[in-house]
């Protein structure tokens, strides 16, 4: 029962509405046609209601969302462009943002979301680097409930990420405040502002690339 429960619980935690439109939105036959051992994810109920959860609070416009409803539909059932020699072959063996890029074009709304969604990481590595975290939660503030601390790292980065839209962000007092603060002077290696800005606190190629002393 132990095992059983974690099992559930794993399963639980990834079986997010946006998790099923992922799933959905892999071009991979395995998942698309029926075998022996798997539904087809628009046979799966389940799956279908969840993505169908994701689509109504992405698009909440009615129309736009019969439009992406039709793209799911052909790409589903392989219709269209979707059906070409080129198309199903490639599910086998490109990985599936490369699918969306080179076959995706004739669903250009699927095909931005499939990007989206399927070029976020499934590794829970940056979670366990994440030094915003340890910010929040310290020992002088090791009292917070696990579910406040992660809402307060969910604010802090998105807080973070919408700064960079500003222009004051590259420019002024507060430019790039995120990576080096006040002691940042200047791109001494020619690397951009946006080469710079996607990368993390704790990158070390950040540190040995950029942020050497002079005389190092």
């Amino acid at each position: 029962d132990v095992v059983y429960n974690i099992l559930i619980d794993q399963w639980t935690k990834s079986s997010t509405p946006l998790h099923c439109t992922a799933h959905s939105l892999n071009p991979s036959k395995k998942w698309l046609n029926d075998v022996s051992d798997r539904v087809s994810s628009h046979k799966d109920v389940e799956l279908s209601e969840e993505r169908n959860k994701c689509l109504r609070r992405y698009f909440p416009d009615v129309e736009e969302r019969r439009l992406v409803n039709q793209e799911i539909a052909r790409f589903s059932k392989g219709l269209d462009a979707f059906g070409s020699f080129d198309s199903l072959e490639d599910r086998w063996v490109l990985d599936p943002k490369a699918w969306w890029l080179v076959h995706g074009s004739s669903a250009p709304i699927l095909q931005n979301l499939a990007l989206k969604l399927l070029g976020q990481p499934c590794s829970s590595s940056c979670c366990e680097r994440n030094s915003t975290y340890s910010f929040i939660h310290s020992m002088r503030r090791n009292k917070i409930s696990p579910k406040r601390a992660e809402d307060l790292v969910f604010v802090h980065t998105n807080l973070r990420l919408l700064s960079r839209n500003d222009a004051d962000y590259k420019q002024g007092e507060s430019k790039l405040w995120d990576i080096r603060g006040d002691a940042f002077d200047s791109f001494d290696n020619g690397a951009g502002v946006l080469e710079i800005a996607s990368l993390s606190l704790d990158e070390p190629t950040m540190e040995t690339m950029f942020f050497t002393d002079d005389g190092d």
